[in-house]
């Protein structure tokens, strides 16, 4: 199993920079893929940004240039640095993990989430 917490969320002014982190445990394979989701009030999740072990990222047009994803050295936790906030930011931001089956090695697929922390971007 896979277990991700989610810290780092707080009240930010716009303009303001924040830092998001995520530690990552249990089962972790080394080919996986690792995301930040975020959820407004009265909104769908949506997609922010990705991170492939393979060094690949993507964003959402909304955050590109001014979110940037990242992965520590141990490879234990995934960041997300947030610039140039604005009050649309406002969510609660959810860590994902996912890792592709391997039957020959009997690895099961794991889609993890975590419980999410709350970023507020004031006017």
């Amino acid at each position: 199993q896979v277990q991700l917490v989610e810290s780092g969320g707080g009240l930010v002014q716009a303009g303001g920079s924040l830092r998001l982190s995520c530690v990552v445990s249990g089962s972790i394979f080394s080919v996986n893929t690792m995301d930040w989701y975020r959820q407004a009030p009265g909104k769908q999740r949506e997609f922010v940004a990705t991170s492939t072990s393979g060094g690949s990222t993507s964003y959402a047009d909304s955050v590109k240039g001014r979110f940037t994803i990242s992965r520590g050295n141990a490879e234990n936790t995934v960041y997300l640095q947030m610039n140039t906030l604005k009050p649309e930011d406002t969510a609660v931001y959810y860590c994902h993990y996912y890792h592709a089956p391997r039957v020959a090695w009997g690895l099961k697929e794991a889609d993890y989430w975590g419980q999410g922390t709350q970023v507020t971007v004031s006017s």
